[in-house]
């Protein structure tokens, strides 16, 4: 059984900064990609930043600076410090699973980000 629990959402004004937290539980895997997407009311749903096994990142050009996005074993952090209102969207935890040879891609239920101006 795959879990992919998020917390650390809610409410700051522009400028502050929110962490959010991805707890996944994924017994029988390994874990090949783990990371955050974000989607906007009306907008497709875009990659913030991942972790690939053996620890590169990649993040997305608009939070590059401001972001970042590490992992203590199976938990994943995003840390948003200088938040913008364009950064108001539902944060999705997001894992690419690994088991016999197979890929398997997996979702939280996301946790709203919302930033004011």
């Amino acid at each position: 059984q795959v879990q992919l629990v998020e917390s650390g959402g809610g409410l700051v004004q522009a400028g502050g900064s929110l962490r959010l937290s991805c707890a996944a539980s994924v017994s029988g895997f390994s874990i090949h990609v783990i990371g955050w997407y974000r989607q906007a009311p009306g907008k497709q749903r875009e990659l913030v930043a991942r972790i690939i096994s053996g620890g590169s990142t990649n993040y997305a050009d608009s939070v590059k600076g401001r972001f970042t996005i590490s992992r203590d074993n199976a938990t994943v952090y995003l840390q948003m410090n200088l938040l913008k209102p364009e950064d108001t969207a539902v944060y999705y935890c997001n894992a690419d699973l690994e088991r016999s040879t197979y890929i398997y891609r997996y979702w939280g239920q996301g946790t709203q980000v919302t930033v004011s101006s």
